[in-house]
Parts: structure tokens; sequence; C-alpha cells
């Protein structure tokens, strides 16, 4: 649907427009473009107030299980006064939505919720405006309730408001919002609002989009990374009946009437690939990454040694597109966490206007960061537009674990100097490759050098849930341990000796108390350790509880406390939370991509273990809700805290230190395989 055609669709109603300068921070430092307009939009909503009463809400944002279609719906039912029964929520529709950055960072919640606010609010205020004219009374006689305005007696609900007008108003960021005090739908475990849908499998996900005459779409890869294609033969394929062999440059693929003659024509071709050397394989990819850093430090001898592996995003449902071509007219299902950035990466490839491409991003399978490109977009287009149909292109888990981009693999060196009193003097911390993110201490230190040194990656690598806050909280969180140790200090007192904060005070001794800290028993085999931290406006506090057996590691339990300001739906952030937690334990214990030669050489499950149900501990958290203080992100922080936590259980448990991540893949006291991962301590 084009942009011009938006209004006619909506028909008679209240249309809001925000308009909202922010928007550049997230975009990089530009303001950027939503429908290729002349004048920029803002990171906006809009909200349509149906003749039916139904209250229909656009936003860039995308669904990828962090519930944000409930939290965004709250977001409106509190503001306009509206059942929340009565709110749809149009996601990630480049025609439709206006312009998004894409659904990363944590940012839903403290960007476009209070956006998606202040539109409701708005619109509130326009029905009491309606009502007061309806029937002749002063606006403070009107009451909004449960998707009716009354007063003396009338009611009407909002479709009877709205009925047969078109209302547009541009309000300002400084709408008057309901104090988190006074809210009644946010702040309260409002359920998920198409649950049913996604149980009872009526939901259809990229990979179960469907379209008439659609072909289906596979991709001939190289055997290794960076080759080349130097002859194919292809005449095999091509006498398949309803094969297309589509070759351009070093690009093959092949659409199929059904999924097994795509494969038979795929596996039809003859290729000759010419090889480029590998430069670095998980042996010796440390040293790599530390030869191969900008603005490296002269190394210095009493800084500790940390490492931490490249990990695959493993999600759910692995990248899939279909892409149908009218004429110059490229529509595209795929899912992915920048829909108008896989719209401006087709509209490049192809040259056509960005208003000649439309995404749509059905609710997806988890992104954790790793859907921010347009890879199975791209392929699709290519297939449909020289086959001159629709192509689906579903990438198979090995592909998802070969071509996708991975978590940046890191070496961090770090030291300190603590006073006898516990008191950290000085602290020094330098990241190589893996990135900046929660790359300075939450602690009060005097004197502090932290620097990220980016480097040569021998791998594609790209965001992950939490991005490099991983990394450098199991570092920081492990080596703060290992400081506490130095001085003969209990690593919880040790903790709050170096806080000045007291949010971060206050999450760890919540999560302290609940786990029942100062009264733990030492047993042998067993360990118990303590992290904590700080990244994009939430505080958390980790405890856990290990046991070895044999050089097996097993966490028996979490405790984990969260604090990210005013808590939107406590429950569904509590699945946040433990979600975090259960994904975490995989890059904590176990999880790495092997690879040499420019291949993966662990590209499925089968090689590549992901936290299994045997694998999970008894998990508790701790929300800690503050009112008082604007609601925060909570997808991405509360994994930073479980590998140093565990890592810290474990050293309680066997005095031994691990300092690489994963920590125990093959348990502890062994060589982690070909990474050597473990044997760095």
């Amino acid at each position: 649907m084009k942009r011009r055609d938006f209004f006619k669709v909506l028909g008679g109603g209240i249309v809001v427009l925000i308009v909202d300068d922010s928007d550049a921070q997230e975009a990089g430092g530009g303001r950027r473009r939503g429908f290729n307009e002349p004048s920029p939009t803002a990171l906006s909503a809009w909200l349509h107030i149906g003749e039916n009463g139904i209250v229909t809400v656009y936003t860039g944002k995308v669904e990828v299980g962090q519930n944000a279609r409930t939290s965004l719906t709250q977001a409106v039912a509190e503001e306009l006064r509206a059942p929340v029964a009565s709110i749809r929520m149009v996601m990630g529709d480049t025609a439709l939505t206006p312009f998004d950055m894409g659904t990363f960072g944590s940012m839903t919640t403290p960007r476009m919720w209070p956006q998606i606010r202040k539109a409701a609010a708005t619109a509130r205020e326009m029905l009491v405006d309606l009502a007061a004219q309806k029937w002749s009374v002063d606006r403070s006689a009107i009451n909004i309730a449960d998707g009716k305005a009354s007063a003396a007696g009338r009611s009407a609900g909002f479709g009877e408001l709205t009925h047969g007008q078109k209302l547009t108003r541009t309000i300002s960021t400084s709408a008057a919002l309901t104090p988190a005090t006074e809210w009644k739908v946010a702040g309260t475990s409002v359920p998920k609002v198409n649950a049913r849908d996604i149980v009872t499998g009526a939901h259809k996900y990229a990979y179960d989009v469907k379209r008439p005459g659609m072909l289906y779409g596979k991709v001939l890869y190289p055997h290794s990374f960076g080759a080349t294609l130097a002859s194919l033969d292809s005449k095999a394929a091509e006498t398949i009946p309803g094969v297309k062999v589509v070759r351009e440059g070093d690009f093959v693929g092949v659409a199929a009437p059904d999924p097994q003659t795509a494969e038979q024509a795929l596996a039809a071709l003859k290729a000759d690939w010419k090889l480029v050397t590998a430069e670095a394989s998980s042996r010796d990819m440390f040293d790599y990454l530390r030869k191969t850093a900008q603005n490296t430090p002269t190394p210095d001898p009493s800084l500790t040694t940390y490492t931490i592996a490249y990990i695959a995003h493993t999600p759910l449902e692995p990248r899939a597109a279909v892409a149908e071509w009218e004429g110059d007219e490229l529509t595209v299902w795929t899912g992915t966490q920048r829909p108008f950035g896989v719209r401006s990466e087709l509209s490049e490839y192809f040259h056509v206007p960005e208003e000649n491409v439309h995404v749509l991003m059905p609710d997806t399978g988890s992104g954790y960061g790793g859907k921010h490109t347009g890879d199975a977009a791209l392929e699709a287009a290519r297939l449909a537009k020289a086959a001159g149909k629709p192509v689906k292109r579903n990438w198979t888990r090995e592909e998802e674990m070969t071509w996708a981009y991975f978590r940046p693999g890191g070496v961090i060196d770090v030291g300190a100097k603590v006073a006898p009193d516990g008191t950290i003097t000085e602290w020094e911390f330098h990241n190589y490759n893996s990135g900046p993110s929660a790359l300075n201490t939450p602690y009060a230190i005097a004197k502090k050098v932290e620097q990220h040194h980016p480097s040569k990656s021998p791998l594609r690598q790209g965001s992950y849930r939490g991005l490099a806050a991983t990394a450098n909280h199991f570092v920081r969180e492990s080596y703060m341990d290992e400081l506490a140790h130095s001085v003969h200090m209990d690593p919880l007192e040790f903790r709050l000796k170096n806080t000045d904060n007291d949010r971060l005070r206050n999450v760890i001794v919540a999560a302290a108390d609940k786990f029942g800290w100062r009264s733990r028993k030492k047993l042998a085999g067993r360990g118990f350790g303590i992290a904590a931290g700080f990244e994009k406006g939430g505080y958390l506090a980790c405890c856990a509880e290990v046991s070895v057996t044999n050089g097996a590691v097993k966490i028996v339990r979490v405790v984990e406390a969260f604090e990210c300001g005013a808590v939107v739906n406590p429950e569904h952030l509590r699945n946040q939370v433990e979600g975090a937690v259960a994904m975490g334990v995989g890059g904590a214990l176990f999880e790495q991509i092997d690879f040499a030669n420019n291949r993966i050489t662990n590209p499925r499950l089968s090689r590549y273990r992901v936290p299994r149900f045997a694998d999970m501990p008894a998990i508790e958290s701790v929300l800690l809700d503050r009112k008082d203080i604007v609601s925060a992100g909570a997808g991405e922080t509360p994994i930073v805290g479980i590998a140093p936590a565990v890592g810290n259980a474990i050293f309680d448990a066997t005095g031994q230190r691990l300092r690489s991540m994963p920590m125990a893949p093959r348990g502890v006291g062994t060589v982690a395989g070909t990474s050597e991962l473990a044997a760095r301590r």
C-alpha cells in the first residue's frame, strides 16, 4: 500500500501525528526520511480511531518475541482509556508505519513507548473536545474511560464521536502523560495480546508466507568464505522441469515449483570455486585479533588476559523471505529487526526508489540482534526478478549458522590496584574487537583507563543480544572477584565497598538477600558466585550456585535482581529476565563457533550446543519497580550477569579461575577443543 492511499483506507476517525526531533540520535546523528517525503519524518507513531471503535496504532518497531506488541498496546490503553481488546497494532510495515531505525538496543520501551503514549494522550483530549461539542457541555464535565466518553448520564463510544470526521493534529513532545504511580493498565501483567494465535499455530511467520504461483529458491554457496566462482555447469539443473537457474557474477541460485525439486536442481549444479587463503582459525584467532587491532597499547605484563569466543544467534526461526515483483515494484515479507533498513538495501541493489519497495515484517521467531540485515530478502528478490514469479527463500539451519554474522570474539586485558581496605584505586581495561558496550565500570574508581580497540575480524560479525556487554561484564565481574579474594574480602562486601550508585547497590543487595548469600553453606563440589552491572538504563545483580562433579559443571540455582525504572508489564519483564539467563547459560559454558580454512566446522545443532532442558537451573527473578524513574528496555541487559556469576561460583567450588568464555564446554580442567578456550586461564 502506498502512503497516498493511507488515509483512504483509514476512513472516518481521528489521526494523530507525533513529531519528535529526538530521532536524530538513534538514526546515527542525521535525521532520516520515511516514505521518501521531501521533509523528514520523526521517530513517531500514527494512531487511528475508527467508526467501529477499533483503535489502530502504527509503529515501525517489530515483534520478535520480546512482547513489544503487548507493551505498546498497554501504552495506548493507558493514555487513551481504551480496552486492550479494542486496540490493533500494525508493526514493521514500511508502507504504513512511520520510519524507524529498527528494533535493537532495547530502545522500544525508552523511545517508542513514550511516543505511543503521547499519541494516545492527544487523541484522548480530542475526544474530550468532540464530546463537549456534541453535548454542549464544558470539557471538565467529560469523563473518558473504557472506550467511551460520558457526562451527565450520557455516553458515547469513541466510534460514535469520530463518525464522519477526519481530524489531524500535530503534537509536541511535551504532552502530559499519566504518572506511573497512577497507571491502571500499564504496570500490570496484561497477557500477550496475540497469544492464542501463537500457541495454536494460527500466526504465520515469514517461513509460512505463501503467494499464488510461488516458487521455492535455493542458493549455491561456496565451500569457504571469500571464494569466487571460476566456472559453472548448469546444464543438468536446467533440464529439470520447472527449474530456473540464476547466475549473477558469483551469485548462483535456483527456483523451482517445490522445495524438493529446488534441492535436486541445486545438487545438479557443478561449480568450480577459486579459494582464498585463510587468515585465521579458532586456534590462533586471539593472537590474530590482538595483532590486527587499532591503537594497540604497549603490552603490560601486569594485566590479566581473558578471551571471548565467537558464537551464533541460533534464532528459533532462521532467516526467511518471500519476494514478489509487479513491474518495478517489489514486495517482500521477511523476518527482520530493521524493515526500513532492508527496504534501503533492496532499493540500493535494484536501483529502484524506496517508495517502490514494500517490506512487511510478520511477528518473527526471535532475532537476538542477528536479523539486522536483509540477506534472505535480497536472495529471494534476485531469484524472483529472474524467474518472473514470487519466490520463497528459507535458510536452513546450517546456512543460518554459516553465512549469518556472529557475536564478535575478543581478547580483553584487565588490571587494577586495591588498597588494603578493599578500595580499588586504579583500573585498566582493554577490549580487542568485542566492542565498547558496557566498557566503562559502574564502580567508583578514582583512576581509570578503559579502551576499545577495533580489530580485523576473521569472521563476519555483528550485533548480538547485549552486544559486547556480555563480554565486558564477564571480564569485569570475574576480575572483581579476583580482586576481592586478593584482599580476603567477601565478593558481596567488596562490591558494596566500591559502589556509590544507589541503583546498583539496591540490586546487589536484593539479589544477595533473595539468594541467601550471607547464610550460604560451603559444601564439597559446590560453589557460589555473584556479579552485577549496568547497561542500557538497567541495573542487575546475579547470584549463582553451581555443582562440579568429576569436572562436569551444573548450574543449580540462579537469582537475578533487575531494575529498569518503572515496570511496564511485570510478568513479561520476568520472562525477559529469566529467558535472558537461560540463553546466557550457553555462552557462559559451552557455545562457541569453531572455524578453520575459512569454513565453519560446527554449523549445525548436532555440533553446536545450545542450552537444553537438562542444563537449566532453578531461576528466580527479583524485580525492583522504580515508578520514580522512566522505564528502560529489558530485552538485552539481563543476559550479562550469568556468565561471571557462574565463573565466580566455579572458582569457589574448585579454586580454578576460568578466563575464557565459554568456560567449560567439555568440563572443568579440560581443553576446549580446537579453540583452546578453557586452557587460557
